[in-house]
């Protein structure tokens, strides 16, 4: 079981996310590409799972019985790199290497260029199948890492997800746990329009899935789901985090078209001004 969140931690973690926007804005206006909207949405779930969910040693980052987290749309790396670089596996100034040549920072991370990236990604609908395996192998050679695995919701339109939703079910593999961004936007416009998704719950749980749902910008819900998660003994779960792409930043949020894009320099300026602004308030709110 993951220890409950007190007051000192939640407002710690709660900072550290806030933190973790500001270093990806700031990567992302240095590399002059990439995506903003996905990243800054998922800062407080990256955070909860570096800083208090995740079995991990930055020092030791092949260590035998860490958890495993599988990152399936890795176009929103910038989140993953920014919480791994404030944990300590490498320094805070690499991150301004984002997306430049010869950088262990890759557009979509790359397994064998940065110590502690479980696997490569880039094909939207392959990292849940990464993942299930990863599970599988901890389960025939009894091993009892967790094995953690982000997905978005527009990459459910890829028949390879439901492949590996299936085989999880056969094989009850209660020892992973997926997380799904559900901020309803894809490169091309918002999910509904695009390819409907709805109802994921229902889909997930017909096909023996646990499923739960959170807003995915509360990290006290997100322990409490892969509490319940960790309980359950008869099938793989389902975290369907309800997020706000952009979050922090007024003028991108809930807009997909910076699912793709960076801030211009002066967007930028304006955006570390707003994050400066919540991070007193966070400081406020729990004193």
């Amino acid at each position: 079981m993951i220890d409950p969140i007190h007051d000192k931690k939640l407002k710690y973690l709660e900072e550290l996310a806030n933190k973790v926007r500001q270093s990806i804005i700031e990567m992302l206006v240095e590399a002059g590409s990439g995506h903003s909207a996905g990243p800054l949405g998922m800062a407080d779930i990256f955070t909860a799972l570096y800083f208090h969910v995740l079995k991990h040693n930055p020092k030791k980052p092949d260590w035998p019985d860490r958890d495993r987290l599988v990152l399936s749309n890795g176009h929103i790396c910038p989140v993953r790199y920014a919480a791994m670089a404030h944990a300590g596996y490498f320094p805070l100034a690499e991150l301004k290497t984002l997306r430049k040549i010869n950088s262990r920072l890759q557009g979509h991370p790359h397994r064998t260029a940065l110590p502690g990236v479980e696997t490569t990604s880039g094909p939207l609908g392959s990292g849940l199948s990464q993942a299930v395996g990863m599970a599988l192998a901890a389960k025939m050679d009894k091993k009892k890492y967790q094995t953690y695995c982000i997905v978005s919701d527009g990459e459910h339109d890829s028949g390879n997800t439901w492949e590996a939703v299936m085989f999880a079910a056969k094989y009850r593999l209660n020892n992973l746990t997926a997380i799904m961004d559900r901020n309803n936007i894809q490169i091309d416009g918002y999910t509904e329009d695009i390819m409907p998704l709805e109802s994921l719950r229902k889909k997930y749980e017909s096909f023996n899935w646990h499923v739960l749902e959170i807003d995915g910008h509360s990290i006290e819900q997100f322990v409490d789901a892969v509490n319940e998660a960790h309980a359950i003994y008869e099938a793989p779960t389902m975290i369907i985090a309800h997020t706000i792409p952009g979050k922090g930043v007024s003028f991108m949020e809930r807009d997909y078209l910076w699912h793709g894009k960076p801030p211009t320099k002066e967007q930028a300026e304006a955006a570390l001004k707003e994050l400066r602004t919540l991070q007193e308030k966070i400081q406020s709110k729990h004193k």
